[in-house]
């Protein structure tokens, strides 16, 4: 995921400005500059059959589908990220005439690394809480067959765990399934 690059504090305008033009990916944590690291093998292969099995049972819905490149904001603390994949039902509502960040998702799903997995699941899932249209948060381990569904419910957050290749996480804010033998389909984890 991310490294730190130096720490000159940027405004979310400049911040944007800057990364549109960049050739990498940087996150923006209230004005601190997050570097993204390149994916691998096993997350990109994740992220792609997530996606499609999203796409597929949403095709004929009133809501879009986003893999890895639409950037996500955060209002308070100001934060952009890159989740993995995106899901946002009815009109997607855009920070500006770019079209490339996107401020009412409805699920958020994020692909765990070693090097993301902490920041994941604590920083950045306490940042996307703030995202009033948010509904449901998914946490993808890329190492083993793990994953994490954090459904909002009223105000509070509930957590379920699935680890076999036959579970079903239901996602009801969107009223789709994700079977976990189709999110790791032709992934191999290492011992």
């Amino acid at each position: 995921m991310s490294t730190p690059i130096a720490q000159t504090y940027l405004t979310p305008t400049e911040y944007l400005n800057w990364e549109r033009k960049a050739v990498t990916k940087h996150e923006y944590l209230d004005g601190e500059i997050v570097a993204m690291s390149g994916a691998s093998n096993a997350h990109n292969i994740i992220t792609m059959n997530t996606a499609n099995q999203l796409y597929n049972q949403l095709v004929d819905e009133d809501c879009l589908v986003y893999a890895s490149d639409m950037r996500v904001r955060v209002q308070d603390p100001v934060s952009y990220f890159y989740p993995a994949v995106t899901v946002v039902c009815g009109e997607p509502r855009l920070e500006d005439d770019v079209f490339d960040t996107l401020l009412n998702p409805t699920v958020v799903i994020e692909v765990l690394s070693p090097s993301t997995a902490a920041y994941d699941r604590q920083e950045k899932f306490a940042r996307y809480q703030q995202i009033a249209s948010l509904k449901e948060y998914i946490l993808i381990s890329q190492t083993r067959m793990q994953v994490e569904h954090h459904l909002r419910q009223e105000n509070r957050w509930h957590a379920t765990e699935f680890q076999k290749l036959e579970d079903v996480v239901v996602l009801p804010s969107i009223e789709c399934e994700l079977l976990l033998g189709h999110i790791y389909r032709r992934v191999t984890f290492s011992d």
